[in-house]
Formats: structure tokens, C-alpha cells, sequence
């Protein structure tokens, strides 16, 4: 079974935005789109190790502030024509909205 960590709620990331959470597994960046679906993957862009956190999220994408790669927030996978991947993280909505990430 997986382990569970409370990482607060969901209005504690504003839509659009990013929160970032330490782990031993490295920064995981933890994202809230404009439809409030929620999304974690490694803080790292698979181009040049940007900051994934700081970059611009539009629909369920994020793109990297260093390099303009776009990354799907869904999988971890780069938008062509770039390619590559950042590691993914599940994130439970619970209903009254905690977050709990998936390590």
C-alpha cells in the first residue's frame, strides 16, 4: 500500500498555481488547474531540470520557465515537438478537499 501524506487543502494553492513539497524522492511540484483538477510531478522539466513550479499552467499543461518545454501534467510526458518525461505523482481530492499525495 501506498504511503499517504496530508499536504494540505486545495484552496491552498491558488488555480493556476503550484505549491512545491520536499520529499525524499526530491521536490514534487503540486498543481491546481482552472477546472480544480489536481496534479503532482517531479519539480524538474525532463529538458534542463527547470523549475516546473514557476512555470505558466494553462488546461492540463504546465510549461517550463528556463526553455518554454511543455509538459502534461496528466503523465509527465513532454508535448511534441520536445520529448522526454518528468516523474508522476498521485494526489487524492478528498470532499472536503485535503490533499493527500501518493509516495
Amino acid at each position: 500500500m501506498a504511503n499517504r501524506i496530508n499536504i494540505g487543502t486545495i484552496n491552498d494553492i491558488p488555480k493556476l498555481g503550484a505549491r512545491v513539497v520536499q520529499s525524499t524522492q526530491g521536490d514534487i511540484a503540486v498543481f491546481r488547474t482552472a477546472d480544480d483538477a489536481v496534479f503532482a510531478v517531479s519539480d524538474s522539466c525532463p529538458h534542463k531540470k527547470g523549475p516546473l513550479s514557476q512555470g505558466i499552467v494553462y488546461g492540463h499543461t504546465v510549461t517550463c520557465p528556463l526553455h518554454n518545454w511543455r509538459v502534461n501534467l496528466e503523465d509527465g510526458q513532454a508535448l511534441a515537438p520536445d520529448e522526454g518525461c518528468t516523474g508522476r505523482f498521485t494526489v487524492h481530492v478528498e470532499a472536503d478537499g485535503q490533499l493527500f499525495l501518493e509516495m
